[in-house]
C-alpha cells in the first residue's frame, strides 16, 4: 500500500499519475499545487475529493504519513495545479 506525504501546513502530495489513473485530474482545483511529477493538494478540498476516489477505487482509504516543518512550506512557490491531459 501506498503512503501519501501530509505536510504540516496542509497539502499532499500525490503523484499526477494517479489522480489521472482515480479519474479525478480534471477535478483538482487550482488551489493545489505542482512540481514535477507531483501534485500538492490542498487538504480543505482537494484532498476530500482524492481520498473519496481512492476509497472507491481501492475499498479502503488512503494511508498518510505527516511531515512537520519549523520552516515555512516552499509548496506555496510552486505553480498552482492545471490538470493536463498528456499522460
Amino acid at each position: 500500500m501506498t503512503t501519501y506525504q501530509i505536510f504540516a501546513d496542509a497539502w499532499c502530495q500525490v503523484p499526477r499519475v494517479t489522480l489521472h489513473e482515480l479519474g479525478i485530474a480534471d477535478q483538482i482545483t487550482s488551489y493545489s499545487y505542482q512540481q514535477g511529477e507531483h501534485v500538492f493538494l490542498e487538504e480543505d478540498c482537494d484532498l476530500s475529493t482524492f481520498v473519496d476516489a481512492y476509497e472507491k477505487a481501492n475499498g479502503h482509504r488512503p494511508r498518510f504519513e505527516e511531515t512537520h516543518t519549523n520552516n515555512e512550506s516552499p509548496i506555496r512557490n510552486y505553480r498552482s495545479y492545471v490538470a493536463m491531459e498528456d499522460l
